[in-house]
């Protein structure tokens, strides 16, 4: 996780982030550390090994919290950076991030495929994708930040089943992030069917789900406009199965719908207003998970 010290809402991302809002508020910065630091207690507080980054002021990067975007890491030692749709958010990829990640872990490789960022294409790491990392499944809809070129890349280069598809909001705008629509844990999957349109697709993404045994939990699209598909299955150090999301997420689910996910984590949820209406991403993109073998 990427502790912000200047997060804010950002005109470049908004331009196709619908989760986004611009707010009057002046201190959203000093909001959104607070926010931060009690989401970061939860986890620790539970077990949950947490390696935190300060972000630094230079160069400036208002959304520097939701780190998953441009870097992703894998069980093999690769870490990949990703091509950035908002030139601001390229600014992200610090050299000093990856510098405290090797203290902890072995980095083997670097895939960058940031270069297609000159070619306009994008694919913003595991916002864009949603994997099943068990079976090597890559959930994809496609969007400007979502260019099925890279997409087609990243899976070659790391052994991926793509499962590409299109999603939209009730205004029929497109999803910007495939991770706000739908997530996948060990054993479930919580999705909004509903906003994928084409019946064919449809069907097509709950068959994949359905062949890997996942217990499909369907949410509709005010529980997504809430953030409930941006949630995160994690482990602690003993073992134990978590779902992380946010206070807004766990309002918009049905009692029944968290009984269903009960049975595959304990539920943790905290309350990140600031980060969610500013940014337009919940608790899952605070968190890039760390496959990383250790030293």
């Amino acid at each position: 996780m990427i502790r912000p010290c200047q997060f804010d809402y950002n005109e470049e991302t908004a331009v196709n982030n619908a989760f986004q809002a611009p707010t009057s508020d002046s201190d959203i910065q000093s909001r959104a550390l607070d926010e931060f630091n009690r989401m970061a207690d939860l986890l620790e507080s539970n077990d949950i090994d947490l390696l935190v980054v300060d972000d630094s002021p230079v160069p400036p990067t208002p959304d520097a919290i939701f780190p998953n975007n441009w870097v992703s890491f894998h069980s093999n030692g690769t870490a990949i950076l990703y091509p950035m749709f908002a030139p601001s958010r390229r600014r992200e990829r610090k050299s000093g991030v990856l510098e405290r990640v090797r203290e902890v872990f072995k980095i083997r490789h670097i895939l960058n495929l940031s270069d297609y960022e000159k070619q306009d294409m994008f694919l913003e790491g595991t916002g864009s994708m949603v994997l099943d990392r068990v079976n090597h499944v890559a959930y994809a809809c496609l969007s400007r930040r979502t260019n099925r070129k890279v997409l087609d890349e990243f899976c070659r280069k790391m052994s991926y089943k793509p499962v590409v598809f299109e999603a939209s909001d009730h205004f029929g705008q497109p999803i910007y992030h495939t991770n706000v629509m739908m997530s996948v844990g060990d054993n479930f999957s919580v999705i909004c069917m509903d906003s994928i349109r084409k019946e064919q697709e449809r069907e097509m993404v709950r068959k994949e789900l359905t062949k890997v045994q996942k217990e499909i939990i369907e949410i509709d699209e005010r529980q997504m406009a809430g953030f409930a598909g941006n949630i995160l299955q994690v482990r602690n150090r003993k073992g134990d199965r978590f779902i992380i999301m946010s206070s807004s997420a766990h309002a918009a689910f049905r009692p029944e719908q968290l009984a269903a996910l009960s049975r595959h984590g304990k539920i943790l949820h905290s309350d990140i207003p600031t980060i969610e209406i500013n940014g337009g991403g919940s608790a899952r993109c605070m968190i890039a998970e760390i496959f990383l073998p250790g030293y």
